[in-house]
């Protein structure tokens, strides 16, 4: 009996290793589950003047359902992460799902204005505590030589959100009504629902005794490197995402914004499933690779943007979507890998870092752009992404993959 069952117990955990397909269902689900998050973040952006009007507010105050939210995630998700970590993974993962849920239907609903704001609060809960989870969860179920390629599979969601989530939602609201897109969200939750149950396993929760701090868990070799090449490389993205229509303007792109940014959503999918081809093999190369061609296309876009040079403004936008697509999946398979069991609230740290530079992009690119001016946003994102650069160098232990 005893070597009966050690045989089929080898025999068990052998055969995913030997199995070298990708469980899709599953890995498409935890993507869907991305799609709805980034979704649900950015909807507000494309109709802030419906949303303004149905709500009595300014558009100003209809953007700060993009703020609450991002604050939502910033302060939930290293304490949710941590304060989660014994819970079995996919009720946890069907929890967060029901937030949005419930977030989006109430935003759908809302009478006013403050209900609204608290709706986007707790839609950025579940997106921080989503988040923390995604990366690790998609880790777990594949041999660890194809863990990089499940992450890539689970992070597609973020550029076709963008891509093609964020035009069709607008134009959904544009002749529905902005409540519309929100009540369509929550049917895609609840569609999620069941397909996670169906398709995504469980896994347990961290054991009592297997919990490190979260101080000894960021003093992991290489997890700092990857919380600050996180930081400064989102950071430089989002001074230019953020602010692009004033970048595009003197161009003379002012009037094509929508079309520069499914533009980049396109050459961000295109980036994320290079990524996925080669993450497990070359994964600290290919992080280098990445803020390089981030970096060249800053200088592209510097250079286009005082010579009024549309076809060079062009190129950069399509660089800088192929190298910045893959870059949730490397640094979420980077931090996991330098985090090993606590993968969960190295990601949480992920999130945090990710959502500091979101709000950073606002800041910094609102200074620039009043003095010296949108011409100015490229080389503020080419510093950072310097400094980006140097994070990942041997020094600081980035982590790395065998043929790295």
């Amino acid at each position: 009996m005893t070597t009966t069952s050690r045989t089929g117990t080898a025999r068990a955990s052998a055969a995913p290793h030997a199995n070298e397909r990708l469980p899709w269902p599953g890995l498409l689900a935890l993507a869907a589950a991305g799609f709805i998050t980034v979704l649900t973040e950015a909807l507000p952006a494309g109709l802030l003047p419906q949303i303004g009007a149905g709500l009595g507010v300014s558009e100003a105050l209809a953007g700060q359902l993009v703020t609450v939210y991002a604050a939502g995630s910033l302060i939930a998700a290293i304490p949710l992460a941590t304060a989660t970590r014994g819970w079995r993974r996919r009720p946890l993962l069907l929890l967060a799902i029901g937030g949005f849920a419930i977030a989006n239907t109430v935003t759908a609903l809302s009478p006013s204005y403050t209900i609204t704001l608290v709706a986007r609060f707790l839609a950025g809960v579940s997106a921080g505590l989503l988040w923390a989870l995604l990366a690790g969860h998609a880790g777990r179920m594949v041999p660890d030589r194809m863990k990089g390629r499940a992450i890539a599979v689970a992070m597609a969601g973020i550029p076709l959100a963008l891509a093609l989530g964020v035009p069709a939602g607008t134009t959904l609201g544009a002749i529905s009504g902005w409540r519309a897109g929100f009540g369509v969200m929550t049917g895609l939750s609840l569609i999620l629902i069941p397909w996670v149950l169906w398709q995504v396993p469980d896994f347990p929760g961290e054991a009592p005794g297997r919990r490190l701090p979260a101080r000894r868990i960021i003093a992991l070799p290489g997890l700092a490197a990857v919380l600050a090449a996180t930081l400064a490389t989102v950071l430089a993205h989002n001074i230019l995402y953020t602010y692009i229509a004033p970048f595009l303007t003197p161009a003379g792109l002012g009037h094509r914004v929508d079309q520069v940014l499914l533009v980049f959503g396109l050459a961000a999918v295109a980036g994320i499933w290079l990524t996925g081809l080669a993450v497990d093999r070359h994964l600290r190369r290919l992080v280098r690779l990445a803020i390089l061609g981030f970096a060249l296309a800053t200088i592209l876009l510097g250079i286009a943007g005082p010579l009024g040079q549309p076809g060079l403004i062009w190129a950069g936008v399509i660089l800088w979507g192929l190298a910045f697509g893959g870059t949730p999946t490397l640094f979420q398979t980077a931090s996991a890998r330098a985090a090993g069991a606590a993968a969960d609230i190295a990601q949480s740290m992920i999130v945090t870092a990710w959502n500091l530079a979101i709000a950073g992009g606002g800041i910094v690119g609102g200074i620039l752009i009043g003095q010296p001016g949108p011409i100015a946003l490229p080389w503020a994102a080419l510093v950072l992404l310097i400094a980006a650069g140097l994070a990942t160098t041997d020094r600081f232990g980035m982590p790395a993959s065998q043929a790295d």
